[in-house]
């Protein structure tokens, strides 16, 4: 089938609207980052369309989310399945039928067997709560500040095999403050995780963030290790944040 069409007497051609490009996320909980993505999209500013939000839990905040805003909602508990290698079996199954551009982990809390991660290397994104590579793993929050940490943040990393360790793509700082308490800290950090989030998958959609090898590219030159860095002041400005220090 031709993707152009006859306009009229004069002979010319009109190429059809290209299609979006496709996003399934994966969530398993509340879904704020989801919440992130989908408010971006409604403001077309997140360069392509969720087509299905996809969550281990049924009971997962995040697909109310999805439903609300029309988005085709999917619950795959993970404890009808014997094992982590048939849910990922599974997993795969409902995402290649959406055929996503890009698979977002949007507080997906499952360990991803290799076969899951190779059929979609170079198409998963995730978002972590800690500037990787420091913090991999949970409880980021009350980790930074038992090591006293004077900075912490969010980063957007594609994933690979190992937990939380794929190459960083885009990260936003938070300084700790002296009075700053795990909830306190919590809600700092998740504010630059919506913020950096739906820019990350814009510029992947874009294809201007892109994973070549081990190594993250941007407009066609390598990142460094820590990706793309927003720092605490300008995080903040762009959050309209009092303090900016």
């Amino acid at each position: 089938m031709s993707d152009a069409s006859n306009t009229g007497d004069d002979n010319t051609f009109q190429a059809e609207p290209a299609e979006p490009p496709r996003v399934v996320v994966l969530i398993s909980g509340n879904g704020s980052n989801l919440q992130a993505l989908i408010d971006a999209q409604s403001y077309d500013e997140l360069g392509g369309e969720i087509v299905a939000v996809v969550s281990n839990k049924a009971d997962a905040y995040g697909l109310k989310r999805a439903r609300d805003a029309g988005i085709e909602a999917v619950a795959l508990p993970h404890q009808e399945y014997e094992s982590r290698e048939a849910y990922d079996g599974a997993l795969i199954k409902v995402i290649e039928r959406h055929e996503p551009d890009l698979i977002a982990l949007a507080g997906f809390m499952r360990i991803l067997t290799p076969i899951f991660v190779q059929r979609f290397f170079g198409r998963l994104l995730n978002i972590h709560p800690s500037l990787l590579p420091a913090y991999q793993g949970l409880n980021t929050h009350a980790r930074a500040l038992a090591d006293g940490a004077r900075e912490h943040g969010a980063s957007v990393h594609f994933v690979t095999e190992e937990l939380d360790g794929g190459p960083v793509a885009l990260q936003a700082v938070v300084n700790i403050a002296a009075d700053d308490t795990e909830a306190t800290l919590k809600e700092k950090v998740q504010a630059r995780e919506h913020l950096i989030y739906p820019i990350a998958v814009r510029w992947f959609l874009e294809g201007r963030l892109q994973l070549v090898g081990d190594d993250v590219t941007f407009d066609d030159t390598p990142l460094p290790p820590t990706g793309l860095r927003l720092s605490h002041a300008d995080a903040a400005e762009e959050l309209d944040e009092n303090d900016a220090t």
